[in-house]
């Protein structure tokens, strides 16, 4: 799995999926400031490196959790991510809307749903970990059986996998925040005083206020 963090937070870096900024912060929706920004749905673009993180994804499942029934993507990310790996499952797929739609059925679960189902869910990024645990709570809801959450990357906030931990809930991520630290210091030549706020900023990210 090491070597698998390490070339996936490399082909993130290669791409630009993921960027910095120390002197201009990313702002994120919940108004955290944020020395990294990550776009993982650009590996969707690099044939393969979408077939890199696609198969891992799928050894994983294979080897930890074989009696997978059905995979369900987290919307909208984890969808493309959830369909290739099913396909290469030969399984069921469905994927849960962040709100039940408001016209036609009022869905929030796309795709057929089975009482007591085993099911992977596929997400691209864990950072506070809401988007997930809210789409697993509705996946139970319906008599589901949630085997675990995979994810490309996990920011490693405690907040969040604290949150996994009381929910009972096995989280897998191909890399994380410090492995992509690694790499990016690998390529740029950063001062101790960077070096400190990054890892400070994922240590307390809600008070992380730059450079």
């Amino acid at each position: 799995m090491k070597n698998i963090a390490q070339t996936t937070a490399q082909y993130l870096l290669d791409i630009s999926a993921v960027q910095f900024n120390f002197k201009q912060p990313f702002k994120w929706s919940s108004g955290w400031l944020s020395p990294i920004y990550c776009d993982c749905r650009l590996t969707l673009s690099y044939p393969m490196i979408r077939d890199f993180i696609t198969d891992a994804f799928v050894e994983t499942i294979k080897t930890q959790f074989p009696d997978a029934e059905a995979i369900a993507g987290v919307a909208t990310a984890g969808i493309p991510q959830a369909a290739m790996i099913a396909q290469k499952l030969n399984l069921p797929m469905l994927y849960v809307r962040a709100k039940a739609k408001e016209h036609g059925k009022e869905n929030l679960i796309e795709g057929k749903v089975e009482k007591a189902q085993k099911i992977i869910v596929i997400e691209d990024i864990i950072s506070t970990g809401g988007s997930s645990l809210n789409a697993i709570k509705a996946l139970q809801e319906q008599g589901t059986e949630i085997l675990a959450t995979l994810a490309i990357l996990s920011y490693g906030f405690e907040m969040a996998h604290q949150q996994f931990k009381e929910q009972n809930i096995n989280l897998f991520t191909l890399s994380d925040y410090t492995y992509l630290i690694k790499e990016f210091s690998k390529k740029e030549d950063l001062s101790e005083e960077i070096m400190a706020s990054l890892y400070e900023w994922r240590k307390n990210p809600q008070d992380w206020k730059g450079i």
